[in-house]
């Protein structure tokens, strides 16, 4: 390489950098909301909030989330993808035809947080069964519905579906609902194509699910599209849903969260004995179910989730940086990227 070819390639390198560098120092991090003073702290960098111990999230993958509850819905139906998406970083807010107190199942007391005389502008609008009739077939809801502008998605659990088919979000789409309900979806809206044994169906920016718990694999799955997989795997593993199948829909849209990329081959590779900075060792392996390694520390096992190369993260979205030899074998990790390394035993 001649001078000349040098110093562009250095200027290059440098300029990357530096590109890299500013990315970094503008990203944004916030917490989960939680209700607590944490919830307007700013971050530049990823990690754990010091105060209620939720991974941070991007500020820009967090979205604006309007459920709408009506009397008798079903308390399931919102309240796990609730979860999911509080936990994943979004803001999620309740509205009603009215803002007076309905009861989920005849049971709890919900004050909904608007009317669809006040609501704001939501990124996901958001429906679910349980006496979905008194939505579906309320004239002022459907127009509210039809008059929201730029939605990004809409999502349905349960009869909740029967929302969006009245208006008209599910023309020419291919949707389900809950078991009991899909001969009666089938029959009253004829432009709609329902599709019976799956758990959710992805059209790209309108997501059907099944009854109840499916609206838990529905909402992991639109985590996992707005913010990759490892958020998704992140929030099950917080909440303990062992029973979530990867994928386990119809999925109809060309964003496919769950296209990995590396081979098994190159996650054996990482498997063995390591020293551990809070205990004597560990043991890593690579549950082939979920496609990602996973620490096991006594008893316990929690994800570790690959980033880029030879890059991972915890399930805190804790950096974990593994190291070779010149041979190309592991040899150990980090914590930081020029930490202390910890040895593969």
């Amino acid at each position: 390489m001649n001078k000349l070819s040098y110093l562009l390639a250095l200027c290059l390198t440098s300029l990357l950098t530096m590109a890299q560098n500013t990315e970094t120092q503008n990203t944004v991090y916030i917490c989960p909301p939680c209700g607590s003073s944490c919830d307007d702290a700013m971050h530049h960098a990823p990690g754990v909030c010091s105060h209620c111990n939720m991974p941070l999230v991007k500020k820009d993958d967090s979205k604006t989330i309007a459920f709408y509850l009506q009397n008798g819905v079903e308390v399931l139906d919102f309240a796990g993808p609730m979860e999911v998406f509080t936990y994943a970083g979004y803001k999620v807010f309740t509205v009603s035809a009215t803002q007076e107190p309905i009861k989920s199942q005849g049971v709890l007391q919900v004050v909904p947080d608007y009317s669809i005389e006040n609501a704001p502008k939501a990124d996901i609008l958001a429906f679910f069964g349980g006496n979905s009739g008194a939505a579906s077939q309320n004239e002022k809801v459907i127009k509210w519905v039809q008059g929201q502008k730029d939605v990004q998605y809409h999502f349905s659990v349960c009869t909740g579906a029967f929302v969006l088919a009245e208006a008209g979000v599910l023309d020419g789409k291919t949707a389900t609902t809950f078991h009991n309900a899909l001969a009666d979806l089938e029959a009253n809206y004829l432009k709609v194509d329902v599709r019976k044994n799956v758990r959710f169906v992805d059209n790209g920016n309108v997501i059907t699910t099944a009854g109840i718990s499916a609206g838990i694999d529905g909402a992991l799955h639109l985590v996992a599209k707005l913010q990759g997989l490892n958020a998704a795997k992140r929030t099950a593993y917080y909440m303990e849903y062992d029973n979530w199948n990867l994928g386990n829909g119809l999925i109809l849209s060309d964003d496919n969260p769950y296209n990995q990329t590396e081979p098994a081959s190159f996650y054996t590779a990482f498997e063995g004995t390591y020293e551990h900075p809070r205990s004597s060792q560990v043991q890593l392996i690579y549950n082939r179910k979920e496609g990602n390694l996973v620490v096991e520390n006594k008893g316990l096992q929690s994800p570790v989730l690959h980033i880029v190369d030879d890059v991972f993260s915890d399930a805190g979205n804790e950096p974990v940086f593994f190291h070779r030899n010149n041979s190309g074998d592991v040899i150990g990790y980090s914590l930081t990227k020029e930490g202390t390394l910890y040895k593969k035993l």
